[in-house]
């Protein structure tokens, strides 16, 4: 009974951290796009925006995955590796969007919630999950 105890425990410390982690990158792909992301999903039913953020929201939840699985013993080691790995994977994304940004035309921001369906998005959106990708790699 002890080892369900702790295993809930933990699952919800790491659960805890994820969600933090996720709220972050809804946060900081808010900050990246022009208005409120959450009106251009919700509202305005914006598939532009829609992806964006999925794809920001699921490379988040591969690296805190990658990051629960390979994690240290230490209950706590394996609770802070796991935001820092996070933290990372949100700095990196924002990094790799103001370079598609400033090596493509136009603001990136702007195209990514337009109404009309862009290309570009599927470009950010595998960016993002690229990213996401080579992180959790590194956790290995």
């Amino acid at each position: 009974m002890n080892d369900i105890l702790h295993g809930l425990g933990a699952a919800a410390a790491f659960g805890g951290v994820g969600v933090v982690l996720l709220l972050l990158g809804i946060l900081l792909v808010d900050a990246l796009t022009p208005g409120r992301l959450g009106h251009q999903i919700w509202v305005e039913r914006n598939r532009n925006a829609a992806l964006l953020l999925s794809s920001a929201l699921l490379g988040i939840g591969g690296i805190v995955f990658t990051a629960i699985l390979y994690t240290y013993e230490d209950f706590g080691k394996g609770l802070v590796s796991t935001g820092c790995f996070g933290v990372l994977g949100l700095v990196l994304m924002a990094v790799a969007f103001w370079l598609v940004d400033v090596l493509t035309p136009g603001k990136l921001g702007a195209i990514l919630v337009d109404p009309e369906p862009h290309p570009a998005v599927w470009v950010t959106a595998s960016c993002n999950l690229a990213v996401a990708a080579i992180v959790s790699a590194s956790i290995a």
